[in-house]
């Protein structure tokens, strides 16, 4: 119903005027979690249960922060904790991405790594403009971004930006990151989180039923890739290099 709001130690869910928004505010660096996959794995349930009462979701963060990632202190802890972390965030991501729920995101500062991938998985992006950066480092780390992560990349990166942004591990700041496919437009710090609910507001107006068809149509190869992708990724040890 309008005016819901409940909140757990990491993620706020609050529902206002059919739409609903889910903050994450897990310590500095606002990490990805598995508390945090999973709370934002409940949002979305209950933004797709709510039926007409909620006609799209806005996931933010706190001033400065998107997210940095995933959280590190899983990531290092063994490479088994660092793959289920990992492809339980790949999970939520395909989920947003296929949700029959218009899901918005409102970039309230970094975006790196599983942050930028968050970006890639919405289906609109609103940048606060500001002194941070946006971008997937994991060439950088001595990492490899899973097959998932790259099908992001290619449904919404623009071609000129995709190697360097992947492979290149190339930080955008904001302006950059909408040119590069990360954002779609970017507007003053303390106007971002209310761009994201007008922007919110036109997709709950598309009717339901002829959102969640295009999604199907439009996407569902996508999806599919991505299920595959998902599948190999958990039958495979993750490794990282020092």
């Amino acid at each position: 119903m309008n005016g819901e709001a409940e909140s757990s130690s990491v993620v706020t869910y609050e529902v206002r005027e059919r739409i609903a928004t889910a903050r994450i505010s897990n310590g500095k660096a606002n990490v990805i979690s598995p508390e945090v996959v999973g709370l934002l794995d409940d949002c979305l349930s209950r933004a797709e249960g709510a039926g007409d009462d909620v006609g799209a979701l806005v996931v933010t963060g706190t001033p400065g922060f998107l997210s940095g990632g995933f959280d590190l202190g899983v990531m290092m802890s063994s490479p088994e904790a660092a793959g289920r972390l990992v492809s339980a965030g790949g999970s939520l991501f395909a989920r947003i991405y296929a949700s029959p729920v218009p899901v918005i995101v409102a970039c309230t500062g970094h975006a790196v790594a599983a942050g930028a991938l968050l970006l890639l998985a919405a289906d609109a992006r609103i940048g606060a403009d500001g002194a941070y950066k946006i971008g997937l480092i994991e060439t950088a780390k001595g990492m490899v971004l899973p097959r998932w992560a790259v099908e992001l990349a290619e449904e919404r990166l623009c071609t000129g930006h995709r190697q360097a942004a992947t492979v290149g591990a190339r930080m955008y700041d904001p302006r950059g990151a909408a040119e590069a496919g990360f954002l779609d437009s970017v507007v003053p710090a303390e106007e971002c989180l209310q761009a994201a609910v007008e922007e919110a507001g036109r997709w709950a107006a598309l009717p339901r039923n002829a959102y969640a068809g295009q999604v199907v149509v439009n996407r569902g190869a996508r999806l599919a890739r991505l299920e595959e992708a998902l599948a190999a990724d958990r039958t495979r040890e993750f490794r990282t290099e020092a």
